[in-house]
């Protein structure tokens, strides 16, 4: 297989497989409708699905999360591109969900196939972010080749400071801390909270951004450090003026952005999260882009698990769209 390097073309247009929103939750938080994968094409697991018009929406949502791998399979057609879906989801499981393999069965659902402009099968396709980051990946190939293929897509994850997991859908959870219990506090983020606490933010984001570096799929080191950088953002900052200033100027990214700001110190997440959605709808180009990596922030520094930023992902994927 030739590199595949990660990177952000046009989306793809959906709107004809749009269906109404729904109350199921995201697929960053429970499987999407389809279940885990369970036909020949499929591995099954916690971190693998088997797609269909009912939930192929939430696949893409997920991809806001991390990257999905799609994989266009004809039982009929192509008999190796099932064993092809079948290792991709194999594969996918062994990264622990930094990659959720969907697997496309054609026959089953041409009209996916159709949508997305698919030449051939079987074909492998990367979304990240709700759209395409790598070329097509034509034919079958090797599980060893695989493997080499999902290794070099981590690696870049890493260097381009992509850490977002997919939750398992198949595994149980974690036992939680039992009521009255303190929760085991890890020390490596002793020094940052105590910054924090000592009201030197920049350390706080120093020390942050230290753990981050040495480990990006440090999701609480990542909250942090987004917290902390809402706060070094924010510092000295006059409520009234900087939302007069957003009032007066309702497309420009930088003051939404601080009020959005503005709005999570004081604990009105949804309306930081709704501000910078209407503004990802209503810009274009590099202006929206700020905007919609800027609300990614502030879903980091509340956490991906927390209801809100699964609405605020949904919200987010449709304003795209």
């Amino acid at each position: 297989m030739t590199q595949q390097p990660f990177s952000r073309p046009g989306a793809i247009d959906l709107s004809a497989l749009r269906r109404p929103a729904s109350p199921s939750p995201s697929p960053a938080a429970a499987p999407p409708a389809g279940g885990a994968a369970s036909s020949a094409g499929g591995a099954g697991g916690a971190y693998s699905v088997a797609v269909d018009e009912a939930n192929f929406q939430d696949v893409l949502e997920a991809s806001m999360t991390a990257p999905v791998v799609l994989v266009f399979h004809s039982p009929s057609r192509s008999p190796e591109s099932d064993q092809l879906a079948h290792d991709v989801a194999l594969v996918a499981e062994e990264y622990d969900g930094r990659f959720l393999a969907a697997t496309i069965d054609v026959d089953a659902v041409p009209q996916i196939a159709q949508a997305m402009q698919i030449p051939q099968v079987p074909l492998m396709l990367v979304i990240l972010d709700g759209r395409p980051a790598t070329q097509p990946i034509p034919g079958a190939a090797p599980i060893d080749d695989i493997r080499a293929l999902f290794n070099q897509l981590a690696q870049q994850l890493t260097a381009q400071g992509i850490a977002g997991r997919h939750q398992p859908h198949a595994l149980g959870a974690s036992a939680p801390v039992a009521e009255g219990e303190e929760p085991e506090v890890d020390p490596r983020y002793a020094p940052a909270q105590d910054a924090l606490a000592a009201g030197d933010i920049d350390t706080a984001v120093a020390e942050y951004q230290r753990l981050v570096d040495a480990n990006p799929a440090d999701h609480e080191a990542a909250a942090g450090l987004a917290m902390a950088k809402v706060l070094q953002r924010t510092q000295g900052v006059d409520l009234n003026a900087a939302r007069a200033a957003a009032a007066a100027a309702p497309d420009d990214v930088d003051a939404q952005t601080m009020v959005a700001d503005l709005d999570m110190l004081g604990g009105h997440v949804e309306d930081a999260f709704a501000r910078l959605v209407e503004l990802v709808r209503r810009t274009a180009g590099k202006e929206r882009d700020r905007a919609r990596e800027h609300l990614l922030g502030l879903f980091a520094a509340v956490g991906n698990d927390d209801a809100r930023v699964l609405k605020g992902r949904q919200a987010l994927a449709s304003a795209l769209y």
